[in-house]
């Protein structure tokens, strides 16, 4: 026996349903021809990405963007200096 494939659009409408909670599990199940099992599967992986849609605003950092940040800032500083030292070496910035 083949295993069903769901849509992401069918598992969002169960997993709704059931966050709802205006039916059972077994209802749910029972209407849309799915396990009891399947419907809480869905219903815990529906809460777990709305957590994670919540926790990642805008104006708030990764928590390793402050490490890229400065590594980038280091390497800005490095470039200065190496387009520094070419300058004076090539003649184009006269000491001054």
């Amino acid at each position: 026996m083949q295993r069903k494939v769901f849509s992401a659009e069918f598992k969002a409408k169960v997993a709704m349903e059931a966050l709802a909670g205006r039916k059972t599990v077994n209802e749910i199940a029972g209407v849309h021809e799915v396990h009891p099992n399947q419907v809480t599967t869905w219903k815990r992986e529906a809460q777990e990405g709305l957590k994670a849609l919540f926790e990642c605003k805008r104006g708030r950092r990764r928590p390793d963007e402050g490490q890229e940040v400065e590594a980038l800032y280091g390497q800005i500083g490095r470039l200065q200096v190496q387009l520094e030292w070419l300058k004076k070496k090539s003649g184009l910035n006269p000491p001054g």
